[in-house]
């Protein structure tokens, strides 16, 4: 079966994209336009991790619609993994309209195209920014997400009522996926993970928002993957054929602790300074994860202590580092 996975190059695509050639046989198409949002050398290096007979890359955009029927109509795709949009809560604040072409006006063309060539299952990323500042923990998904606290968690919610629409109205077997902080080897640039490693090495000060007192599900990228993969071939069947899962850890840790787990494996004390609450921001996160525990057995493997260690030794991999 043919699969299309947008984003590919980005960082859960390429991973999505890694562990689907690596455990299966699927014919893999994957788009994505390799945008300088960040270092371009960096999404390069990953597709070239994906070079096996069953991977085809094409470089494109999902804003170009024409381009995209074309990609649907010659490579007979059943399923769709739609993993492509702009990242970053605080990039959202400047840059709002990024966010509308990619994550809303893209959006729509891949799902309506999805409706079009009666696509078998529509799975597509959100954000466990929809809840905004919630303060019932765990995150239940029947929790009201109407409060967005920046544009980008407002594009991913809108993402997921056009999803349950294109379900009502047409049929469309589709499910969002709310991820909770995602992190691991080769993570973006502009990720927590990356840019505290990267200033430690350098002797850089890292700025600690909130005074260091956000609390996060940090989720470890295999846990991501084996979840997509896992409800690849289970769309929803109910009347409304549209389901919401979060994916996470269901472990939340402060992010000082964070960092002195990260310091540790550096081994090397980090120079630290502190900022208040940033617009957009939230204090907390903490993924309730029973009914993707139900539903495809969900049990989150990597602990965080593991999974800094792994992205770590990427790090000083990737820059010669001793």
């Amino acid at each position: 079966m043919n699969i299309l996975v947008t984003g590919c190059a980005g960082f859960i695509g390429f991973h999505t994209v890694k562990f689907f050639l690596d455990k299966s046989k699927m014919q893999i198409i994957g788009i994505d336009n390799l945008n300088n949002y960040y270092d371009v050398k960096l999404k390069k290096e990953r597709l070239k991790n994906l070079k096996k007979k069953n991977f085809i890359f094409i470089n494109g955009d999902i804003k170009d619609k024409k381009k995209l029927e074309k990609i649907f109509k010659s490579n007979n795709i059943k399923y769709v993994i739609h993993l492509a949009a702009q990242a970053g809560v605080r990039y959202s604040i400047n840059n709002p309209q990024t966010y509308f072409d990619n994550n809303i006006l893209g959006f729509f063309n891949i799902i309506d195209l999805s409706k079009k060539y009666k696509i078998k299952h529509f799975i597509y990323a959100s954000s466990s920014s929809v809840y905004g500042d919630s303060i019932n923990f765990p995150l239940d998904e029947t929790e009201n997400t109407d409060r967005p606290l920046s544009f980008y968690a407002a594009s991913k919610k809108c993402n997921e009522v056009m999803a349950y629409s294109y379900s009502n109205i047409y049929g469309l077997r589709s499910t969002g996926l709310r991820f909770f902080t995602v992190y691991g080897p080769m993570g973006r640039p502009d990720m927590s993970l990356y840019k505290f490693t990267d200033s430690i090495f350098r002797s850089k000060k890292i700025q600690l928002y909130n005074y260091g007192n956000h609390i996060r599900d940090f989720t470890y990228i295999d846990d991501i993957t084996v979840a997509i993969f896992k409800l690849i071939n289970r769309p929803p069947k109910q009347k409304v054929p549209h389901s919401i899962y979060n994916v996470g850890s269901d472990n939340p840790k402060s992010l000082k602790y964070y960092l002195k787990i990260i310091e540790k494996n550096c081994n090397k004390d980090a120079k630290v300074g502190y900022l208040g609450l940033q617009k957009g921001d939230v204090h907390k996160t903490h993924a309730g994860i029973d009914q993707l525990r139900s539903y495809i057995d969900y049990h989150p493997k990597t602990k965080i202590e593991n999974g800094i260690k792994y992205f770590v030794k990427w790090y000083k991999k990737n820059l010669n580092i001793k």
